[in-house]
C-alpha cells in the first residue's frame, strides 16, 4: 500500500487545483481519476473553448453563483477570480475577455486550461494516476484507506472532487455524495441546474432563433442574457441561469427588447406607421420572430387601433412563456445539491465531523451559472482544499 500525504479523488478543474494547491505547500500528493484524461467535462465547456472564469467583482462572483454562492467569501477571500487569471498567465496561458466578463484561453481551446494544469501538477512533483477508479474508501485510525480494483493507497487528507451528477457520460455519478454519506454527512436532495427549459410555447417557427441581451423574469428574478430558442423550449444562457429558480408549471415572462421603453416602442411604430407590422419590427427583432409577433393583427401598422398597439408592444415586452419542466440531470450543465454545507468548515473545505476529510467543487452543495463562475468555485475551492491548513 503506497502512503501519500494527500490524495484527491477526481480529476476535474477542482481536482486538478487541489493537487496543485497540495503539492505547492510540499505535501506528498495523489491525483486519482477514472477517466483516460484529467478534465473530460472542462475539455466540453464553453463550447470546447473553455469558459475558465470571469472577469467581475467579489459581489458580481457571489451573485454568479445562486446556490449559496456565500458560504464562498472565505473561500475567494483566500483565492479568487483574479488569483486563477494571474495563475494562467502566470503559466504562460494567455487569457482575453468577452462579453459579460467571460475570460477564455486566447486558443480558444479547452486543452490549453487543462494541460496547463496538468502541466502544473507535474512541475510541483504532484502524481497523477488515470484509468484508475475508486471502488471504496475507509478511515482507519488517523489514515485514510483508498482502494481502486487492484490497487490500495493512504493517505492523511483526503480531498473529495468527484463532481455532481449532471453529464454522468464526463464520469459524474455521484460518487462523492456516496463518500460523504459513508462518513454520515448529509446530503442534500439532487436536480438539475444550468438546464434548458421544457416549454408549453409554439416551438416550431422560432426554432433556432438566437437572440441577444433578452430579459427572462419570473417572481423576483430577473435574467438579461442571451436566449436561443429550440425545438423543445428555450436554451442560452438566460434560460440556463434561469433553470436554478424553477422546476416546472412556472410562467416566465420574456422582454425581447428590454433597452427600449414602451413609449419608445410606440414611437418607433408610428414612426414606421405606413409599414407592414412585419417589416416594421424586422428593425428590432428576427425576421421570423417579427413573422410570429405580428400573426392576428392587421397588415400595416397604420391599421392597428390603440389597443391593438398596446397587445402588440405586450408580446414585445412581456411575451408569457409556460415552463413544463427541464431537461434530466443526464443533459444539464450543473448539480444543484450536494454536501451539505452545514458539515464543512467554509475557511478549510474540511468536513466538521471527519479530521482530514476535504470537499471541493461541484460535489458540494454549490451551484453556479455558466458564464465562468462554475469553473471559478471549482478552481477556488480546489485551491483553499488542497492549501496547508493549521
Amino acid at each position: 500500500m503506497t502512503h501519500f500525504d494527500t490524495i484527491i479523488i477526481g480529476g476535474g478543474p477542482a481536482g486538478m487545483m487541489a493537487t496543485i494547491s497540495a503539492s505547492f505547500h510540499g505535501k506528498k500528493t495523489l491525483l486519482l481519476e477514472k477517466n483516460r484524461r484529467l478534465g473530460k467535462k472542462l475539455a466540453g465547456t464553453g463550447g470546447g473553448r473553455c469558459n475558465v472564469t470571469n472577469s467581475g467583482s467579489l459581489e458580481d462572483l457571489i451573485e454568479g453563483i445562486p446556490g449559496n454562492g456565500r458560504f464562498l467569501y472565505s473561500v475567494f477571500s483566500q483565492f479568487d477570480n483574479h488569483d486563477i487569471i494571474a495563475f494562467f498567465e502566470d503559466n504562460g496561458v494567455k487569457l482575453k475577455e468577452e462579453d459579460h466578463g467571460r475570460m477564455f484561453p486566447t486558443t480558444d481551446k479547452s486543452r490549453t486550461i487543462i494541460q496547463a494544469l496538468e502541466n502544473k501538477i507535474l512541475e510541483l512533483k504532484g502524481q497523477i494516476k488515470t484509468q484508475c477508479e475508486v471502488i471504496s474508501v475507509k478511515k482507519k485510525d488517523d489514515l485514510f484507506i483508498i482502494k481502486s480494483a487492484n490497487e490500495q493507497f493512504s493517505c492523511n487528507q483526503l480531498i473529495v472532487t468527484t463532481g455532481g451528477k449532471a453529464y454522468p457520460s464526463t464520469g459524474s455519478t455521484g460518487f462523492g455524495h456516496d463518500i460523504a454519506r459513508h462518513f454520515k454527512l448529509e446530503v442534500t436532495d439532487i436536480e438539475a441546474a444550468e438546464s434548458p427549459l421544457l416549454t408549453d410555447f409554439p416551438h416550431k417557427p422560432l426554432q433556432g432563433i438566437s437572440l441577444d441581451d433578452i430579459t427572462l423574469s419570473y417572481d423576483k428574478h430577473i435574467i438579461t442574457h442571451d436566449l436561443l430558442f429550440t425545438h423543445f423550449g428555450l436554451s442560452g444562457p438566460a434560460a440556463l441561469r434561469m433553470s436554478s429558480f424553477v422546476r416546472g408549471g412556472e410562467i416566465l415572462s420574456l422582454d425581447v427588447l428590454p433597452k427600449l421603453t414602451r413609449e419608445e416602442i410606440s414611437q418607433y411604430l408610428s414612426d414606421n406607421r405606413d409599414k407592414s407590422i412585419k417589416n416594421g419590427l424586422k428593425g428590432l427583432i428576427p425576421e421570423r420572430l417579427a413573422d410570429f409577433l405580428s400573426e392576428g393583427f392587421p397588415e400595416k401598422i397604420k391599421q392597428m387601433d390603440p389597443k391593438q398597439i398596446e397587445q402588440l408592444i405586450d408580446k414585445l415586452k412581456s411575451t408569457k412563456i409556460p415552463v413544463t419542466g427541464k431537461m434530466t440531470l443526464a443533459k444539464s450543465f450543473v448539480t444543484k445539491g450536494g454536501v451539505d454545507l452545514k458539515e464543512i468548515n467554509p475557511k478549510t473545505l474540511e468536513s466538521k465531523k471527519v479530521a482530514g476529510l476535504h470537499f471541493a467543487g461541484e460535489v458540494l452543495d454549490i451551484n453556479a451559472h455558466t458564464g465562468g463562475f462554475n469553473i471559478t468555485s471549482a478552481l477556488c475551492s480546489g485551491w483553499v482544499a488542497g492549501a496547508l491548513h493549521y
